[in-house]
């Protein structure tokens, strides 16, 4: 039996996790194997390149470009300060003289005599890859990076903004119904990761970041507020970049809606822990989603049996799977799979697809196609022996 392809988001209390963390370029790995790192852990380093800024010497001396090594009082290799005069003619008057100045402080990198341009560089500026979560490193990859593995709750969002970061958990509502509003954050959330309910009011956005918030978790957001968040419209491209002062994950989708009672379960249980969360999401080919990682120190919890995320997703949609409905009418809805017709089944539109059986919250059941629908995955909580 062959199956579709289901995409699937990840809403579990326990679960082993891998992080890949690697530099852009290649640079030095300051971890081993079996080191514990915290998410400030400096893992890796290297040095990026400075910006390159062209200069037409022979231009602005009205000279030809095979002569520009004969007008320059640099040469290449060596640094430059902003303003100093990197080349100038020799005139007969001295009150005609023509100087160019550096517009950068850096380096010659590079000069032309076939186009009578410069290059200059930058400096190189340093880059800090860090651990992002609190674990252990499980492989260290030479000149790139580190592998680090940690257990503990992880769920993924619908939709997010801003990059990596790190606070303690707090409740700001008491129901996933709840509105976020101005008034529910206070100075008692500045560093933390603020979790609301089923939507977040634009005032809201701009106290979280007066505060100091460092990420906020919702079940929705209008898409008004998000424009007046980023100050432009969000096309169709990876987030995770935004510098709009804190890191925003968006757990159900646009509009008014309730955070799944099981998220807002699991967050409340994990208040006062520390979290890791990023808000990078990519829809397209690579799906990325936001996501709100809690390692679990505790050694009882950790005798639970868990499973890596890739594993779950190696099987196919079966029976008694949670789904979310991802289209409307029933956008947003938390079902159970009751059954997994084979052969295609008429739906709403009149035209037949492949679909499945789902109960609905309130007890009855409904044919959603296949494509309308993404798993919810949950690793059971079975006990193991020490």
């Amino acid at each position: 039996m062959t199956y579709a392809y289901t995409p699937g988001l990840w809403v579990t209390e326990y679960a082993r996790l891998r992080k890949r963390r690697v530099l852009p370029i290649p640079g030095s790995v300051l971890v081993s194997p079996d080191t514990k790192v915290y998410s400030e852990t400096v893992i890796a380093r290297t040095d990026l390149p400075g910006r390159v800024y062209p200069v037409n010497i022979a231009h602005a001396l009205g000279i030809t470009p095979e002569d520009i090594r004969r007008y320059l009082l640099k040469s290449q290799g060596e640094y430059i300060e902003k303003g100093s005069p990197l080349a100038e003619n020799k005139p007969f008057i001295k009150w005609f003289k023509t100087q160019v100045l550096s517009p950068i402080t850096g380096v010659v990198e590079n000069i032309s005599e076939v186009t009578g341009q410069v290059m200059l560089r930058e400096p190189a500026r340093p880059l800090e890859l860090l651990a992002y979560i609190d674990g252990s490193v499980v492989e260290v990859i030479p000149q790139q990076g580190a592998i680090i593995e940690t257990t503990g709750s992880f769920i993924q969002g619908i939709f997010g903004l801003g990059g990596e970061t790190t606070g303690v958990i707090r409740l700001a509502v008491e129901k996933p119904e709840d509105i976020l509003s101005s008034e529910r954050i206070t100075e008692q959330h500045r560093g933390a990761v603020v979790i609301g309910g089923s939507l977040v009011e634009s005032q809201a956005l701009r106290r979280a970041k007066e505060v100091g918030v460092n990420g906020i978790v919702v079940g929705g957001i209008d898409d008004q507020d998000l424009r007046g968040l980023l100050g432009y419209e969000l096309g169709v491209a990876i987030t995770g970049t935004e510098n709009i002062g804190f890191t925003l994950i968006i757990t159900e989708g646009f509009g008014q809606i309730p955070m799944a009672w099981k998220t807002f379960e699991l967050l409340a249980a994990r208040e006062g822990c520390k979290a890791s969360i990023s808000g990078a999401t990519q829809i397209r080919a690579g799906v990325l989603r936001p996501e709100i990682i809690v390692p679990i120190e505790s050694k009882t919890e950790l005798e639970t049996i868990m499973v890596l995320p890739n594993e779950a997703r190696q099987r196919g949609l079966e029976i008694g799977d949670t789904i979310r409905i991802i289209r409307e009418p029933y956008f947003g809805t938390l079902a159970k799979v009751i059954a997994l017709p084979s052969e295609p089944q008429k739906i709403a539109t009149e035209s037949k697809a492949r679909a499945l059986v789902a109960e609905l919250p309130d007890g009855t059941h409904a044919i959603i196609p296949r494509a309308n629908i993404e798993i919810i995955y949950r690793t059971k909580n079975l006990r193991t022996k020490s």
